[in-house]
This record gives structure tokens, C-alpha cells and sequence, in this order.
């Protein structure tokens, strides 16, 4: 028996989130299912993380126990040609005795895709939100530049666990332009539920000289009783990689984003 370590990339579109649900088709129940047709006894998976209904991924990171007595690369093709379309196992590594995607992670990184279109373009509204009037690329800049560092973000998120610390470390924030496509890029330590969303929305309500800048600090720096109203959709978000130790992972998975 051991443990492996998969980093999957989905089109979170056709999923109900990915935590397992009874009635609802997710991503946990999916890749649960394509395991138990190869001979796995587990009853659950263990996951870097959970993505929201309609979010994507490029580098979500799972583990579980297997005795399997091919290869790595066989492990792979077997749950590929079980999975659906919109799921892959991108690598499939042994991992050492008793690592845990999320707990051994040192930090993630989510990106966000915006356009700035005045109509509707359904080849790029399936990872991508539609924004109009058009932002400027300056003020994305100037807002993303108040996200780094230790932040209370309560006013963005809720913690996975109830009572649990709505303080995080930001080490990168910031924004990419390429014609209307705007690219927001965030590394943590860790995210509080729905705080990327929150944050992009914030964001670009500054670059559209809807609210100003200084609302974005009052928010990090006050004590506010509410989360902020306004939640970017999903269908933008990715979450592109989980951070772990040199020795446990040095693996990049952006160039899988569409865009």
C-alpha cells in the first residue's frame, strides 16, 4: 500500500463544487467513482482544497492509498480513462507515508481572468468574466498593491472552520493586462472561503471609479462586522497551484489555463 499524490486540472463548469455531495455531480465524487473501478478500498480522498461550483483548476492536488502494482504512469492512465472529459490527472507521483495535500502546503495560488467587452462573447465567457465599463489597468495596480502582506481579510472571506483566524499573508498580488484581458494573480498561505471572488469584485469596482481606492484599505485595516457586498461569478477563477516543500513538489501547472 502506498500514497500518491495526483495534481488534477478541471473545467469546474458542469460541477456542483468539488466536495463530494449525495445528489449532485462534483469533482471529489467523480474522481472517487473513476477509483473505485480501479480496485481502490478508500472511502475518501484527500484534497489540497475545495473550489465553489463553476470554478476551474490547473494544479488541485489530491492523495489517497492504493496498493497498485504498475507504475506511476499506468496509475495515471487509469484514472484518466476512467474520468470524464472535463477532469484529467495531470501527474501522479508517490508521495512519502503520511503527506497530506492540505496540510503539507505552504501556500496556493488562485488567478482570475476578466475581459472588458461591451457585449456578450461566448468563446471567452466560459473562464473569463465579462466586465463593462472597461477598468483601468492602473487602478487594478494601485488596489492589488494593497493586498501584500498580513492582512485581516474578514471582510472578504469566511474560515473553513467556524471561530477559525481570518488573518492571512499575501505574498504576490497583481494584475496583467493584454488588450481587454485583465489577469489577476494572488499567492497566500492560505484563502478564506469565496475571498479571491470578493477581492477581484472589489477590485474592479475601483477600476471602474465606482468606489475608491481607499475603501480597499478601510476594509483591511478597519474592523469591519460584514462581509462586503459583491462577489465576482466563478466561471473566472482557477485555483493554479498548491506550494509544497522543494522536496515534496516543485511542479508548475499555468500554461494549462485557457487564455
Amino acid at each position: 500500500m502506498a500514497r500518491y499524490q495526483v495534481v488534477l486540472v478541471y473545467d469546474g463548469t458542469e460541477f456542483y463544487g468539488f466536495q463530494r455531495q449525495a445528489r449532485e455531480r462534483t469533482v471529489q465524487g467523480v474522481v472517487e467513482d473513476a477509483l473505485h473501478r480501479m480496485g481502490w478500498q478508500g472511502s475518501t480522498i484527500l484534497t489540497a482544497g475545495r473550489t465553489d461550483a463553476g470554478v476551474h483548476a490547473s494544479g488541485q492536488v489530491i492523495a489517497f492509498d492504493l496498493n497498485w502494482l504498475h507504475s506511476t504512469e499506468d496509475l495515471r492512465n487509469g484514472l484518466n480513462a476512467n474520468l470524464p472529459l472535463d477532469v484529467a490527472a495531470h501527474r501522479v507521483v508517490e508521495a512519502r507515508p503520511g503527506f497530506h495535500p492540505r496540510y503539507d502546503a505552504l501556500a496556493r495560488q488562485y488567478r482570475y481572468q476578466i475581459f472588458c467587452q461591451p457585449d456578450r462573447n461566448p468563446l471567452k465567457e466560459r473562464y473569463a468574466w465579462r466586465v463593462w465599463p472597461a477598468v483601468k489597468f492602473e487602478y487594478l495596480q494601485q488596489a492589488a498593491r494593497e493586498l501584500t502582506g498580513w492582512h485581516d481579510f474578514v471582510a472578504f472571506g469566511t474560515p473553513p472552520r467556524a471561530g477559525g483566524s481570518t488573518e492571512r499573508i499575501v505574498t504576490q498580488a497583481r494584475w496583467q493586462v493584454s488588450g481587454d484581458e485583465f489577469t489577476f494573480d494572488i499567492v497566500a498561505n492560505a484563502f478564506l472561503y469565496r475571498m479571491v471572488r470578493r477581492l477581484v469584485n472589489t477590485q474592479v469596482l475601483i477600476a471602474q471609479g465606482r468606489i475608491p481606492l481607499q475603501a480597499l484599505a478601510a476594509y483591511l485595516e478597519g474592523n469591519p462586522t460584514e462581509l462586503v457586498q459583491g462577489m465576482a461569478p466563478p466561471n473566472g477563477l482557477f485555483l493554479v497551484e498548491v506550494i509544497y516543500p522543494p522536496e515534496q513538489s516543485d511542479y508548475r501547472t499555468e500554461s494549462l489555463i485557457p487564455g
